[in-house]
């Protein structure tokens, strides 16, 4: 009896050191942050977004999580990591546009949100497509430095150094390519 209890303790020891060597303190390996830079994040999921201006909603945004970051140089920003979904709201409550992406961040002392990886906008007049669109809210312009514009009438256009009005009504862009449709009684 005493054999085998001695056989067990010396297996049980056995598989106790060798699990307690196994790999290193990965704490010890991590990166630190630099003397004096802080970081808070706050995670907020199932997001709602109201813009309203003079007591009336222009735009509604979703987003799946979003994340308040704070550095210690105060200069906090909101990222959206999951992708954002803001539907543009006319005088009488009903979406006149909305703008969709994977990803977004919203930068609160530069006064931008930045919207990257598979970017819609979509109105009455237009569809535009890109990686990347800045809403630069001091400028009250949409850039971006390329994408696709898609009218209803089936004109297709690649757009260079796209820029845009808030509302999407008026629209420029530099050394542009594509097919333009024509009516029939304008090709005449």
């Amino acid at each position: 009896m005493e054999r085998r209890s001695l056989i067990g303790y010396s297996i049980v020891l056995g598989v106790t050191l060798a699990l307690s060597s196994c790999g290193d303190d990965d704490l010890k390996k991590a990166a630190r942050l630099p003397k004096g830079i802080s970081l808070n994040r706050d995670r907020t999921t199932g997001v709602e977004i109201i813009y309203s201006d003079s007591a009336k909603v222009k735009a509604q945004g979703f987003a799946p999580i979003l994340d308040k970051v704070t550095p210690a140089d105060l200069a906090s920003y909101q990222e959206m990591p999951k992708g954002v979904k803001i539907n543009f709201i006319d005088d009488f409550g009903k979406i006149k546009g909305s703008i969709t992406s994977d990803y977004a961040i919203m930068r609160e002392l530069e006064k931008t949100a930045t919207f990257k990886r598979n970017v819609v906008v979509v109105n009455e007049k237009m569809t535009f497509n890109t990686e990347e669109l800045v809403w630069d809210q001091n400028k009250k312009l949409f850039l971006s430095p390329k994408g696709i514009v898609t009218k209803p009438d089936g004109t297709v256009l690649n757009a260079i150094n796209f820029s845009a009005t808030e509302d999407f009504n008026y629209i420029t862009w530099a050394n542009g390519t594509g097919e333009m449709y024509v009516p029939d009684d304008i090709a005449q």
